[in-house]
């Protein structure tokens, strides 16, 4: 169950040093991210990548290997060892947090060895059409996890558990995917492409009942492994709608709980989102990418955007209790792949959206809340040095005010082009009121009701120094700088 105003942290960005330091940073901060205000962490693919410590963990190779077993050149992953991944859980769970794990099933990557299989090429752009006839093709496809030697599991893939290639070692073409022979590409995904079941490395063939058996089989095994209260599913528009809420229900029978999961359906498209939610059966919360653009469209707007349009089309406006609403992630961060910034000025006034209003399950950005330096090659093939600044200081303001003030009914104030505001009335539990206000362009200020009489409110933003006292109807004008935002609470 999600906690009443709970939060979860995104516990990584793309860049965190591959030290094999992360899981033991998680289990020390464990207390004090909980006292921070925060009541879950979604943490990284926890199993071998077929880079070794190098992988980000999107690239699986084997999910049975938690850093335990000497494959793909190391024991660790990037982020440490088997029994660190169980002891920093272990410890997140005494501090009261929930733990979500990040679950990759559309592809396996870095097989063993080669496997000669007959399949038609199709361009990667057009999945509905081929370009050849079929023929033969020789592709890694066979996994045999020669360092775990059957523990856990003695399933071994070959080029029929999967439906898909885009490698062939007798003719490599780039731009081609190959599909076996007797295959389809999966049905009820994403239609971009015609079909984008097909994402990348040997594709899972989840028609196939010996697969679905062991994808479930392995969840039951991550579950009594590792004790998570949840799931983060990768890339699910490429994997059939239908095999979800079958995966989610034997997992759920399995734990005796109930388990949170979001799925990451990367799409700029409320209704494409909405109707995902239906193929599912609602049986899961997806991220709100929509807001997310909104986000990166105002911040790139100086000033020209329509504040009072900043939640329309979004998940958080008309499928909120579906909605996990994030700022920033590992895929839009710069220099990544789905590279969409929110550039830094902006970002307090998005935490303030997402963390104190009542609609969504708010997520936050590892590199936002620490900050993050890194370099990489961008996709002009200049390399760039990138710093993200860390917004901490705020944001723990913001999670107070979350845990302490934002309750009970919420008044929106949606009605100039740059300065909005909203205010939260409390309830018996949670009596003091709040009011948030925010600017994309000049400084602003705002009449807002809050239903307390000759009260006396101040910014724990610390923007503005001066305090407010509201009338004796109990609104008050309430004020916030140019480009900025504040948060009033009562004192």
């Amino acid at each position: 169950m999600i906690e009443t105003n709970g939060t979860m942290m995104q516990y990584f960005h793309w860049y965190v040093a591959n030290d094999g330091t992360l899981w033991n940073q998680a289990n020390q901060k464990a207390r004090e991210l909980a006292d921070a205000g925060f009541t879950a962490l979604w943490l990284p693919p926890a199993y071998k990548g077929m880079s070794g410590t190098y992988d980000v963990g999107y690239a699986v190779y084997d999910l049975y290997d938690l850093g335990e077993f000497d494959q793909k050149g190391t024991v660790r992953t990037k982020y440490g060892t088997r029994q660190e991944y169980l002891d920093a859980i272990q410890s997140l769970h005494s501090a009261g947090l929930q733990v979500y794990a990040d679950t990759v099933l559309n592809h396996r990557m870095g097989g063993e060895a080669a496997e000669v299989a007959k399949a038609t090429p199709f361009s990667q752009y057009d999945r509905l059409n081929p370009k050849g006839g079929m023929r033969d093709i020789k592709a890694y496809t066979n996994f045999t996890f020669p360092g775990r030697q059957g523990k856990y599991s003695d399933f071994q893939w070959h080029w029929w558990h999967f439906d898909a290639v885009d490698y062939d070692e007798f003719a490599n073409e780039p731009g081609t995917v190959y599909l076996f022979e007797g295959k389809v590409f999966d049905d009820y995904v994403a239609l971009e492409k015609g079909n984008f079941a097909y994402l990348m490395g040997c594709d899972i063939d989840f028609q196939t009942k010996e697969v679905r058996d062991e994808v479930t089989r392995w969840g039951k095994w991550y579950l009594d492994t590792t004790g998570v209260d949840g799931f983060r599913l990768d890339a699910i528009k490429h994997i059939a709608a239908w095999f979800f809420p079958e995966w989610l229900d034997a997992m759920e029978r399995h734990a005796g709980k109930e388990l949170f999961t979001v799925g990451e359906y990367w799409y700029n498209n409320l209704g494409t989102l909405q109707w995902y939610l239906d193929a599912v059966q609602g049986k899961m919360s997806l991220f709100d990418v929509p807001l997310h653009y909104n986000f990166h469209a105002a911040s790139k707007s100086s000033g020209t955007y329509d504040m009072r349009r900043i939640l329309d089309g979004t998940m958080m406006q008309q499928s909120p209790t579906h909605a996990v609403t994030f700022v920033e992630n590992h895929d839009s961060q710069p220099l990544q792949a789905l590279e969409s910034v929110v550039e830094p000025w902006f970002k307090p006034l998005a935490y303030a959206l997402i963390l104190l209003r009542q609609e969504g399950y708010p997520c936050v950005f590892h590199a936002d809340y620490f900050g993050a330096e890194y370099e990489d090659y961008g996709k002009d093939g200049n390399r760039y040095t990138i710093v993200m600044p860390s917004h901490r200081w705020l944001i723990d303001k913001f999670l107070h005010a979350r845990q302490n003030y934002a309750y009970g009914p919420q008044y929106d104030y949606f009605d100039h082009f740059n300065t909005i505001g909203w205010t939260r009335l409390g309830d018996p539990e949670h009596p003091k009121a709040m009011a948030v206000i925010m600017s994309d362009g000049a400084a602003g200020s705002k009449w807002m009701e809050v239903r307390k009489a000759n009260t006396q409110f101040v910014d724990i933003t610390q923007h503005v120094k001066e305090p407010v006292l509201t009338n004796e109807w109990g609104w008050g004008e309430f004020r916030c700088l140019g480009g900025s935002v504040s948060v009033w609470v009562q004192d």
